[in-house]
């Protein structure tokens, strides 16, 4: 069966829709996937305009219609044209888009659904309870048992794939949202992951907190309390799991091809080296939710908005690892 992929335009006055469509450009010839375009149909079909990628969108009606790119709008009426960036009109229909690319992922009417930059900070101003686009789609299936995993291949073919223990909070509470919980649940995470990635082995390697994972206690001991206990019930439980080991070069053999998966304890612990190594090709996926989710790992990026020069190399990844995940049908826990 033709798979359905689902894509949230996010934050439309950033590069969101033009990594999109040029995406979807690049991706046209490769199979017969159908997607569905979820946010202002006129941004879309005017930027397919101005970049001349000639895609032949339609607006959606149901799934019976003839053709592959669709676009719906989840809200009542069209947003202005030439909107400021990071306008609250702007950030209200990401929202939307979320919502509606979330509830049709629920219902079974997508197989995943990929989602384009927000920001954060502009939506809370519009009025939200918001952290990020993985805590929201979280919160909106119900889904408590989730992680967010970066994955990317630098120019050799190498891969990094980064699993989570906390994500979008400030540095000064990580030691204290660090449970034995959470970090047992990230590995377990990391290593479906790896299954459904189709991978030949699925050995994890967990990061310490501190540096040189805490020196026996010396340098804090998150490592002897929290981390290395809960690295030891993954084990017991027939887990390819090591660690915790020192997170200045856990990443070093990981990308060596020591490890297929690296459990960091804070955002950035994993995304600056994900980010050094596969910059614009870095993926964004949500694991745990009841759906496959994933999204290209960079922002809304005001300053390239509508100069036609925005990079659409992780959007194309994101899309890539969608149709990959929906193919093989796995959500790594969902």
């Amino acid at each position: 069966m033709t798979n359905r992929i689902g894509i949230t335009l996010g934050d439309v006055t950033g590069i969101g829709p033009e990594v999109t469509l040029k995406a979807l450009a690049a991706a046209a010839g490769a199979d017969e996937t159908r997607y569905l375009l979820i946010g202002d149909p006129g941004y879309a079909q005017r930027l397919n305009q101005q970049l001349a990628l000639d895609l032949p969108l339609q607006l959606f009606t149901n799934w019976d219609a003839p053709g592959r790119f669709f676009l719906l709008n989840p809200q009542a009426e069209p947003l202005a044209a030439g909107l400021e960036a990071g306008s609250s009109a702007a950030a209200n229909a990401a929202v939307a888009s979320l919502v509606a690319g979330g509830q049709s992922c629920l219902r079974r009417e997508l197989d995943a659904l990929v989602t384009a930059p927000v920001h954060k900070a502009n939506i809370v101003r519009a009025g939200h309870a918001f952290v990020g686009q993985t805590e929201f789609l979280s919160g909106l299936a119900g889904a408590k048992r989730t992680a967010m995993m970066l994955l990317g291949q630098d120019q050799n073919g190498r891969w990094l794939r980064v699993a989570l223990v906390t994500t979008h909070i400030p540095l000064k509470l990580v030691a204290q949202q660090i449970t034995r919980e959470k970090i047992e649940l990230a590995i377990e995470l990391a290593t479906q992951s790896c299954r459904d990635l189709g991978l030949s082995r699925a050995r994890v390697v967990v990061c310490g907190l501190n540096p040189h994972a805490g020196e026996s206690g010396e340098m804090g001991d998150e490592e002897q309390t929290t981390i290395g206990p809960a690295v030891r019930a993954a084990q017991a439980r027939g887990l390819d799991v090591v660690g915790p080991l020192s997170g200045d070069t856990v990443f070093y053999h990981a990308l060596s091809g020591d490890y297929d998966a690296v459990v960091a304890m804070y955002h950035d612990q994993g995304l600056a080296p994900l980010k050094a190594v596969a910059f614009e090709t870095g993926v964004n996926w949500t694991l745990g939710l009841p759906f496959i989710r994933t999204s290209p790992d960079h922002g809304t990026a005001y300053d390239l908005a509508g100069c036609g020069c925005a990079n659409p190399s992780s959007m194309i990844a994101a899309l890539r690892l969608a149709k990959q995940l929906a193919r093989a049908g796995g959500c790594a826990g969902g």
